[in-house]
């Protein structure tokens, strides 16, 4: 309540900002992939099919899931609310991405702007705090098998889940009242093709540095955090691993939490790239292939890196083949 208490004053604040100064932006214009105006008819259909192979693939999965019965344990339970959350993700950036190749003057409105950061912060926090849980779900499994159904039970997997959308929504909230508190006089084009909060901080003109510890707050809480937990987790596992005895018992362990892993190291190491390295002016167009990364491609790529070598998913898809045609 408090949150949404401050959220409320923060417009109210700055709609009258707006109507006291003449000089607010109201609009912002998203230049996109204007650099490479021949290829908009190329990559206009490239975006399309990623994102509805992507939706396509992270529905499939949450329907496999949700209709296996054999598939009804924590780790796909986790992986049925992270393609549900990558749907969510790809789609706060996507489809105004595809509207803007098809306009010629590309703008988007003050606050569909900020609304856009907060639902995209919102998802990527949330994705954050839930492949940490995750990573604690496989040393679980990995670390103690005799007590893993006791340790990882119904309703810790479902305090879990809750608790990392919870978190992520509180932490995008925050962001978002301080976003509304900074004052943006002109210019107005944001050299990206969405509303990301380090383009955003580079055309306000009042003061940044509150923002900037608030950020640095949020990145030892999200990031740090996270990683942390992520990093003690495989510890263990890793520890544990190297103590098993035969082969097969090492590539079987190794398998459960190599998807994860690729997972984590895709997802973190590009938001560490576009987040932590200077905004300069040579690296802007490296900055945009980064974002497509995290973006539009690691949704996409979830549902494969989970399900390719994946012996479970396989036997699922297996049956499900039989009885839809036998």
């Amino acid at each position: 309540m408090l949150i949404l208490f401050f959220l409320y004053r923060s417009l109210v604040t700055s709609a009258i900002t707006g109507e006291k100064n003449s000089t607010t932006v109201t609009r912002f214009i998203l230049l996109g992939f204007s650099e490479f105006p021949k290829l908009a008819f190329v990559l206009f259909p490239i975006f399309l099919g990623i994102y509805l192979m992507t939706v396509s693939w992270n529905v499939s999965l949450i329907t496999l899931i949700r209709m296996d019965s054999h598939l009804h344990t924590p780790m796909y339970f986790f992986l049925s609310n992270l393609s549900f959350l990558d749907i969510g993700y790809i789609s706060t950036t996507v489809p105004k991405m595809l509207a803007d190749f098809l306009k010629k003057h590309k703008s988007i409105s003050f606050m569909g702007c900020t609304l856009q950061y907060f639902f995209f912060s919102c998802l990527g926090l949330t994705e954050c705090c839930l492949l940490a849980a995750m990573a604690y779900d496989r040393y679980a499994a990995i670390c103690n098998p005799l007590l893993y159904t006791a340790i990882m039970s119904p309703t810790l997997c479902v305090k879990m889940v809750v608790g990392s959308w919870i978190t992520g929504f509180l932490g995008s909230s925050v962001q978002l009242c301080a976003l509304l508190q900074l004052d943006f006089c002109g210019p107005n084009v944001i050299n990206h093709f969405f509303c990301d909060l380090p383009q955003l901080l580079i055309l306000s003109c009042s003061g940044i540095f509150f923002f900037q510890v608030l950020i640095f707050v949020m990145t030892v809480i999200f990031g740090l955090l996270s990683s942390l937990v992520i990093m003690i987790s495989y510890g263990y596992i890793v520890a544990t691993i190297l103590r098993i005895t035969s082969v097969e018992g090492r590539s079987k362990a190794f398998n459960t939490c190599a998807s994860h892993l690729t997972a984590v190291t895709l997802f973190f190491g590009s938001g560490i790239f576009v987040y932590l390295f200077p905004n300069s002016g040579d690296s802007v167009s490296q900055n945009k292939l980064a974002s497509i990364l995290y973006t539009v491609l690691i949704p996409m790529l979830n549902p494969l890196i989970y399900s390719l070598r994946n012996k479970e998913i396989k036997d699922a898809l297996n049956r499900w083949k039989k009885r839809m045609f036998s």
